[in-house]
C-alpha cells in the first residue's frame, strides 16, 4: 500500500523565467537540458519540506548559476513525467541580483530571448502559458 500511495504522490518543482531588460524590451532566459535535449525554463523537484518559493530560488541558481529575486508568480504547468508521475511546477518571474551565467547541474546551454522568438524556441507547448505572463 505504501508504495501504490507514493506512486499517486504529485511531484512538487519549481522554477523561474528569468529576466532581463534589453535595448529592444524585456529579453528571457531559455536553456537547454542535454538529457531530454529540450529547450525550457530552468526548473527542478522540490526537497523535503521545502517551499515552492525556495526551491524555485535555488533551482535557478543550481542550473544558471544566477542568483535571482522572485518578482510574482507566474503560471504553473501540470503534466505527466517520463515515469508516469504527475508533476506539478511552479513559476515565478525572477530577476537576477548576483552571479554569472553558468551551466553546471542539468543544463549545457542557455539564451536570453525576446519572447515572441523564445515562444519558437521552447520545447513544450505548456511552458506558453509562463511565458504569456512575462
Amino acid at each position: 500500500r505504501e508504495a501504490s500511495a507514493q506512486s499517486q504522490a504529485v511531484i512538487r518543482a519549481a522554477g523561474g523565467a528569468v529576466v532581463r531588460a534589453a535595448d529592444d524590451g524585456t529579453e528571457v532566459l531559455v536553456v537547454h537540458r542535454p538529457r531530454y535535449d529540450d529547450w525550457t525554463f530552468p526548473k527542478g523537484k522540490a526537497k523535503p519540506g521545502e517551499s515552492y518559493e525556495d526551491c524555485a530560488l535555488r533551482e535557478v541558481e543550481e542550473e544558471t548559476g544566477l542568483r535571482c529575486e522572485l518578482e510574482r508568480e507566474l503560471a504553473s504547468t501540470s503534466y505527466v513525467d517520463a515515469h508516469g508521475r504527475q508533476k506539478l511546477v511552479r513559476y515565478w518571474l525572477m530577476r537576477a541580483v548576483a552571479g554569472e551565467l553558468r551551466f553546471l547541474h542539468e543544463v549545457d546551454d542557455g539564451v536570453w530571448l525576446a519572447p515572441e522568438q523564445a515562444a519558437r524556441r521552447l520545447s513544450y507547448s505548456r511552458d506558453l502559458h509562463v511565458l504569456d505572463g512575462i
